[in-house]
């Protein structure tokens, strides 16, 4: 059966989330966006609202909304706020997905309870996905980060890039290769500590768009990794990746639809009242057609995402849906965003506006966890059997 009603529990974390990204984060996205600093008093105060660990269990100390249809309507609102501190918050349910999926129970509950736990100043603890380098983005066969097992523990080596929350980060789920020859067959996921000794953060990456949030480099240097500390077997981690992109491209596909949404409507009510030719812009039918076409899309859009994330929670396969919405989405927030610009001309172009914030945020989501391209490659590859 077909339904689009949302559940009272879905429309309360709906609710919640809007209010918070309205009075919270909005406040303060332009200055965090232009002094690329991650705004900690708002991410202490979404850990508070319990915004940034509701979907972990509460047996860890989670709020138990173990829903991703949930996680994706509560995604939309959190970008619509801001898709840096989005993003931030997404790297925390980034690095907790393949714990969730792989981990054995001594692992949840040693991982997932620090990340529901506050950290050092009362700081939020954060998580990171440690798994693009700079050979290797969308062929994971080429990583060259390697594992080397000796006796009770691996011995981990290499570089990752455009890591999000790196260097802010407590736990980083880290993939490596235990046998270069094997390809994808080799790759192996860990659960690593930020203070091990040879966990070297590089330098803070200076962005197009999601400046809010940090992205940076992680050098592996020697590092011990107790076997305890592997997720899932040996070679079973390109499995475990995929696994958690099912779960997490549901995730980027509502947060693109929040940066769209946020774009379209500021635009539509520009439209109304901004006037040319002693009428709204409105009225013309070259504006009014844009924005026709950005709520027809953003609407396609959401419903490729809660399909997608309603198979998932229905146990069933969506490997296809999660990478039609993520690649359709992006596409949308994309289009919203740079169609928003030129509906405010010259206004849309200016750093007083927040359109341009929008348009620049919205080009990641293109790129991050598989682009745009590897998702129409995912598909045809579904297509063909």
């Amino acid at each position: 059966m077909i339904g689009f009603t949302l559940t009272d529990e879905q429309r309360e974390f709906r609710d919640l989330a809007h209010k918070f990204a309205e009075k919270t984060i909005r406040p303060v996205a332009p200055e965090a966006d232009e002094k690329e600093e991650v705004p900690w008093e708002v991410l202490d105060k979404a850990f508070q609202a319990g915004l940034m660990t509701y979907f972990i269990p509460e047996r860890y100390g989670g709020g138990g909304v173990e829903s991703v249809l949930t996680k994706a309507i509560v995604d939309e609102e959190v970008a619509w706020g801001c898709a840096g501190v989005w993003t931030i918050v997404g790297g925390v349910a980034l690095a907790a997905t393949p714990i969730l999926l792989a981990g054995d129970e001594e692992q949840k509950m040693k991982y997932l309870s620090r990340l529901c736990e506050p950290g050092e100043h009362g700081h939020p603890r954060l998580g990171a996905y440690a798994l693009t380098e700079p050979g290797a983005g969308s062929d994971p066969a080429g990583m060259i980060t390697n594992a080397r097992r000796e006796k009770g523990k691996y011995i981990l080596n290499g570089y990752k890039t455009f890591i999000t929350n790196a260097g802010i980060a407590d736990v980083y789920v880290v993939f490596a290769s235990v046998d270069p020859a094997r390809g994808t067959d080799g790759i192996t996921a860990f659960i690593v500590e930020k203070d091990w000794p040879g966990v070297n953060p590089g330098k803070k990456e200076k962005k197009l768009g999601i400046r809010a949030s940090r992205t940076a480099s992680l050098a592996f240097e020697d590092v011990e990794v107790p076997v305890e500390n592997r997720l899932g077997g040996e070679g079973e981690g390109f499995k475990i990746a995929m696994r958690t992109f099912d779960v997490t491209r549901s995730h980027i596909a509502a947060g693109a639809i929040g940066i769209a949404r946020a774009a379209y409507e500021y635009s539509l009510g520009y439209s109304h009242e901004r006037r040319q030719f002693g009428k709204p812009i409105f009225s013309f039918q070259a504006i009014a057609f844009m924005l026709a076409d950005m709520a027809m899309q953003i609407d396609a859009a959401r419903l490729l995402t809660w399909r997608a994330a309603w198979l998932y929670d229905n146990g069933q396969s969506c490997t296809t849906e999660a990478s039609m919405a993520k690649a359709f989405a992006a596409d949308v927030a994309m289009k919203a965003t740079t169609d928003a610009v030129q509906i405010l001309g010259g206004y849309g172009y200016m750093r007083e506006y927040p359109v341009e914030k929008w348009m620049r945020d919205a080009k990641i989501m293109q790129i991050y966890e598989g682009t745009a391209q590897i998702q129409r490659l995912v598909i045809s590859r579904r297509l063909k059997g």
